[in-house]
């Protein structure tokens, strides 16, 4: 990348990292300190973790199409204002419905097409995969930060702290919006960047790319559900303060890459991706069975942990990649958008079903849910069709619709 472009990825990676640094804060606390909120259920705890999802997905492929019209930086300011109003109100509320309401509007601040759109207009085409690599990698670093630093903000500040650091963050991303990312020359649609609405159903009648955002919805439903439990056995069965969360998250994921490098290796060198695959969901059944069936033994949670851990980072990072692969070049945009969409749904219904059982089942309840989804996922992983070669788009007849000229979009 030039020094032009490196501007552009570095603040808007900064920009996306932010706004999701502020919505992972509470996931590895909130069904702790949410108890306390008045009005607060199990169930209302679990809406208030993933309610975020629901509005993300509803609205980002919106508003994406309208940073077509009305342009990129506008819509973003427009969605990180919200992001910010919502963090603010989620401070200030003591009540579990005002919790929600906030987290609602924090991810009605759906800025991910917008922003991948802006990208698309700030690169060049051969050079556009490195940034959108960039992007992603800070969503992966914002998660980890946040499962180290929310425990800490939490035990020290209070639950108001973990909203007002977002709403910090959400004016610090508006000033790397107007300071440091660059002014487009031309702002156009970019189909391998963006959705394109006349492509959706296009993209919903391929049958492997609806087998792979049904796995990140049940990727993230499972992340979701994972984390409305993990905190409470490591605070009430193992004894652990909350302060001292991140030194079990912080190991967990170092040795995790122990794991990613075999599988990478197998995977790239061998010609194996798919079986990787198969085999790191089959692992998610594994590690969320363990968590089930260990719970009392601190050492077997730290192990399902790590399994949990390296099967998240394997799925997490092959799955965009395989949407890629498996989407034709001209609805590579539209693909993209629809799996982000279940990406975000999957994380509602974590969210959701989470709490339900967590209320009537309990922590090992959650843990056999999120094994029960794994499982399910394992049956449609098996059916995946083979990866088409790089820069081959796969076939007409093998996609389930048929191949049509690209439109003027």
């Amino acid at each position: 990348m030039n020094p032009f472009e490196r501007r552009a990825a570095t603040g808007l990676a900064s920009i996306f990292g932010l706004r999701m640094f502020g919505l992972f804060l509470i996931l590895p606390v909130f069904s702790i300190y949410g108890a306390d909120l008045a009005g607060a259920t199990p169930a209302l705890i679990g809406l208030a973790i993933g309610i975020y999802g629901l509005t993300q997905a509803l609205l980002q492929i919106p508003m994406g199409i309208a940073s077509d019209h009305f342009g990129r930086k506008r819509v973003i300011l427009a969605g990180l204002l919200v992001f910010v109003v919502g963090s603010v109100l989620a401070a200030v509320s003591d009540h579990i419905l005002g919790i929600i309401a906030g987290r609602a509007l924090q991810g009605a601040g759906a800025i991910a097409a917008a922003v991948l759109a802006l990208a698309a207009d700030l690169t060049a085409p051969q050079r556009r995969t490195r940034t959108m690599a960039v992007i992603g990698m800070s969503v992966g670093a914002s998660f980890m930060l946040a499962l180290v630093m929310g425990p800490i903000l939490g035990a020290r500040f209070g639950l108001a702290a973990l909203f007002w650091v977002p709403a910090v963050l959400g004016v610090a991303a508006i000033a790397v919006l107007y300071l440091l990312v660059p002014n487009p020359e031309v702002e156009r649609p970019h189909a391998d960047a963006e959705p394109m609405p006349g492509h959706i159903f296009d993209v919903l009648r391929n049958r492997d790319l609806l087998r792979l955002d049904s796995g990140i919805f049940c990727l993230h439903l499972i992340l979701t559900a994972t984390f409305i439990a993990v905190p409470v056995v490591l605070h009430q069965q193992m004894g652990l303060p909350v302060d001292r969360h991140w030194m079990v998250y912080v190991p967990v994921l170092l040795l995790s890459v122990v794991g990613l490098v075999p599988a990478i290796i197998l995977g790239e060198r061998y010609g194996a991706q798919r079986l990787v695959f198969r085999l790191a969901v089959l692992t998610m059944v594994v590690a969320s069975s363990g968590l089930a069936l260990l719970l009392d033994m601190g050492s077997g949670v730290l192990l399902a942990l790590w399994l949990y851990f390296v099967a998240f980072n394997i799925l997490e990072a092959t799955l965009p990649s395989f949407v890629s692969r498996y989407a034709p070049p001209a609805y590579k945009g539209t693909a993209l958008g629809v799996y982000a969409t279940f990406q975000f749904l999957g994380a509602f219904a974590g969210g959701v079903l989470g709490g339900i059982v967590l209320g009537t089942a309990g922590t090992g309840g959650v843990f056999l849910l999120c094994a029960g989804v794994a499982l399910v996922w394992l049956v449609g992983a098996s059916a995946l069709g083979r990866i088409p070669e790089a820069g081959v788009a796969p076939a007409a007849e093998s996609v389930g619709y048929e191949r049509r000229a690209p439109s003027a979009e």
